[in-house]
């Protein structure tokens, strides 16, 4: 009964995309071990119309209500029906605005989504998110070398959702599994751009995640030598050679988030920050 989790209602409501509040609310939420948040996440709200539903919602189901509103009227209307039905509200960006208007001396403009402003580092992320999609799992080897980061490991090493992290930072990152016994291609090796970096787990982590998915059906494996310890620690070994050999650095995965094992590999490659 000691690690039973307490469930509450987490209501974030933006009138842009919710990325902000969605990574703040997360990352509060993860300091309370025995706490699991409920996400209701309520984007695109900029009318008292679309808001009245939204506090009807909250209303039905009361819990902690962060949100990211410019204007301050529909923001003020949340507060005041907050305090009415006995909920906290914050406003997660109004205290950091107002130390930027304090240091800088100027209003903000209030602009609805502006951290999501069509320039050039946009498209940059766009671009690496299609090439990362199209370079997933081994394809496209043919341009590898296009490539800013080429991450290579077993299965099960996080290679797919660390190269998305990587493409909204906009870096282009392909992933190539590997397999005993199958050749890595030759692009990879001809490659000069990328920096080429392989990711490793323990092996209970690996068989502890590989008994909970499903077998994926590019590995050529029956899923009793997919999840062996002694299988997998043999595919370990062979991926750590293969990354001895070639001088391609290796970070353990074992204990760390995707985000983490995005920024020890910008830590690799410095001009890539």
């Amino acid at each position: 009964m000691e690690n039973r989790k307490n469930f509450f209602h987490l209501h974030l409501v933006s009138d842009s995309t919710g990325e902000t509040l969605i990574s703040a609310g997360r990352a509060a939420a993860a300091q309370f071990q025995n706490s699991y948040a409920l996400e209701h996440v309520y984007p695109l709200i900029r009318n008292r119309k679309q808001l009245a539903s939204v506090l009807d919602a909250v209303d039905a189901e009361p819990g902690i209500v962060l949100y990211t509103i410019v204007d301050q009227d529909l923001a003020s209307l949340i507060d005041l029906r907050c305090r009415e039905m006995g909920v906290p509200s914050v406003n997660v960006l109004e205290p950091v605005i107002a130390a930027f208007q304090t240091y800088l001396g100027a209003p903000s403009r209030r602009r609805v989504g502006a951290q999501h402003a069509l320039n050039d580092e946009y498209f940059a992320r766009i671009e690496a998110l299609n090439f990362a999609m199209d370079h997933d799992d081994g394809q496209m080897p043919e341009t590898y070398d296009e490539a800013d980061v080429v991450i290579i490991g077993i299965s099960r090493t996080s290679k797919t959702p660390t190269s998305i992290y990587l493409a909204n930072r906009g870096i282009k990152t392909a992933n190539i599994p590997i397999v005993p016994g199958a050749e890595l291609p030759n692009a990879l090796y001809n490659a000069t751009r990328p920096l080429i970096v392989g990711l490793i787990a323990t092996t209970d982590r690996i068989s502890q995640v590989r008994e909970n998915r499903e077998l994926g059906s590019s590995q050529g494996l029956d899923r009793n030598t997919y999840t062996d310890r002694a299988s997998i620690n043999e595919e370990l070994k062979y991926a750590r050679a293969l990354c001895a050999r070639n001088n391609w650095p290796i970070i353990d995965v074992s204990r760390r988030s995707i985000e983490e094992t995005a920024a020890a590999i910008l830590a690799l490659r410095p001009r890539l920050r």
